[in-house]
């Protein structure tokens, strides 16, 4: 659902690992179109410490281009937001369709108007606990998704961030969200 680049020391490898699963879609996220771009074009000073730590050292620019905006499947459109909008638990919109969004990084579901929003967190970039990969698994037999968590070794990241000189903001940044 997009954002597979930026935020750390391993930009190149996450595309690599989501082209080679089999029978994969990947969607475009604003990271992603930022890396194409050559430019990080909002505001947020810590997100331009990553960016100019990792576009730099990114060669996946070809494989990214190739990921789409959006696609269906099992009665859902897989994207990775809805008019441009970072979208919570509590954001109030009228659904059109049923969803499965990224871009905010919060694991949730959201039903309005008979159809139904999930967004599975974050593999990574976790906004409340950084150590906590959040996903989600579909049973395509039963129709059934179910949001999932797991823990993993957040000094992994952290190390390779330091071995690769990465300001100290951003490693600040990973620091600060370990619960």
């Amino acid at each position: 659902l997009g954002d597979l680049v930026n935020y750390g020391p391993w930009s190149n490898e996450c595309v690599d690992l989501a082209m080679s699963l089999p029978s994969t879609e990947i969607t475009i996220g604003n990271h992603e179109e930022a890396f194409i771009n050559g430019f990080y074009e909002g505001t947020n000073q810590l997100v331009h410490s990553f960016f100019n730590t990792c576009f730099p050292l990114f060669t996946k620019l070809n494989e990214i281009k190739s990921f789409q905006n959006e696609y269906s499947d099992y009665g859902f459109v897989f994207k990775h937001t809805i008019q441009d909008a970072y979208i919570y638990p509590d954001t109030k919109i009228i659904l059109d369709n049923n969803y499965i969004i990224g871009h905010s990084h919060h694991q949730f579901v959201y039903k309005n108007n008979e159809y139904t929003l999930y967004n599975p967190g974050s593999v990574g970039q976790n906004r409340k606990q950084i150590q906590i990969a959040n996903y989600i698994v579909l049973d395509s037999e039963k129709m059934e998704f179910s949001l999932k968590e797991l823990v993993y070794d957040i000094d992994i990241t952290i190390n390779e961030m330091r071995h690769r000189n990465y300001p100290i903001e951003c490693i600040e940044y990973y620091l600060g969200k370990i619960l």
